[in-house]
């Protein structure tokens, strides 16, 4: 209930949601954008993805490849795609996270990770 017994305003309520939903385009469309790297070894494998844990690059360092062992190159690769993916998940958090809020708490809404 309004207090003063007012109604709430509908169109008003209508524009605030519309533009929180802009808001939140807005930012999904900047973490299409930006990239966030991952490594593993060392740095002997680092990988880079989109905010949106999209692989864009895979660098491996020669030093990591040996042909008599490739499971710990696989290894070292898995790894670092992780590592891209939880720092990408950080930023999805940052980015939506409050906008996500604003819409009643971010859970139940379809497309977001949390």
């Amino acid at each position: 209930m309004i207090p003063g017994g007012g109604q709430p305003n509908m169109q008003q309520l209508l524009q605030q949601a519309q533009k929180m939903q802009q808001d939140l385009q807005r930012a999904q469309e900047e973490l299409a954008q930006t990239e966030v790297d991952g490594q593993a070894g060392g740095g002997l494998v680092q990988a880079t993805v989109t905010g949106a844990g999209e692989l864009r690059a895979l660098k491996i360092d020669p030093k990591a490849v040996d042909p008599e062992d490739t499971e710990t190159l696989a290894d070292l690769v898995i790894a670092a795609v992780q590592a891209a993916n939880e720092n990408a998940q950080n930023l999805q958090q940052q980015k939506l996270g409050p906008l996500a809020q604003g819409l009643g708490g971010g859970s139940g809404i379809p497309g977001l990770p949390f």
